[in-house]
């Protein structure tokens, strides 16, 4: 299966469910004990920010405030820091979403990118007005990480999307 963004092969829509066991997905490699690492994905981010340009219907705003504050709870940081971010890496990808489409696949890095590290730096600026240290460099390795997946992400997460090479000539498309 290739992704060929000038191949006329119909993508069925995403279903809800998918959309919701991927988030789910996401949120539970986030509390892998290893997400403290400067080189561990922020999966929830990279999944919102995905659905939020594929799916704005389904996933936006507060699908994304929700799991920020369960990340907030879970991760034991400063309450609404990763809603925040959250939030509006999902605005900010939902405003962008038609240039964002509109390019190849790995050119969407360039856009991704800042809208990902845009939300690290936006966590480190709520931590730091919260009275705690400025981290190391080293936490801004996290942002080229998750969005150095996303081309892997996109051709995982569109995989159920695609509709059968067979041609059924009874329906209408």
């Amino acid at each position: 299966m290739q992704i060929n963004f000038q191949s006329s092969r119909l993508l069925s829509p995403a279903s809800p469910g998918f959309i919701r066991l991927t988030l789910l997905l996401a949120f539970f490699l986030n509390l892998l004990p290893t997400s403290f690492w400067p080189w561990f994905p922020d999966w929830v981010a990279l999944v919102v920010v995905f659905w939020s340009i594929r799916s704005p219907l389904v996933v936006g705003t507060g699908s994304a405030f929700l799991l920020g504050i369960l990340m907030d709870v879970v991760d034991g940081s400063l309450m609404g820091q990763h809603a925040l971010a959250y939030v509006l890496m999902s605005y900010a990808s939902r405003v962008f979403a038609h240039r964002i489409l509109w390019l190849p696949l790995k050119q969407q890095l360039f856009s991704i990118f800042p809208i990902i590290l845009m939300g690290a730096g936006l966590q480190v600026l709520v931590r730091w007005f919260g009275g705690d240290a400025l981290p190391s460099l080293f936490y801004f390795v996290q942002p080229f990480v998750t969005a150095a997946l996303w081309v892997p992400a996109t051709y995982v997460l569109m995989l159920p999307q695609f509709l059968s090479k067979d041609r059924d000539y009874e329906r209408p498309i």
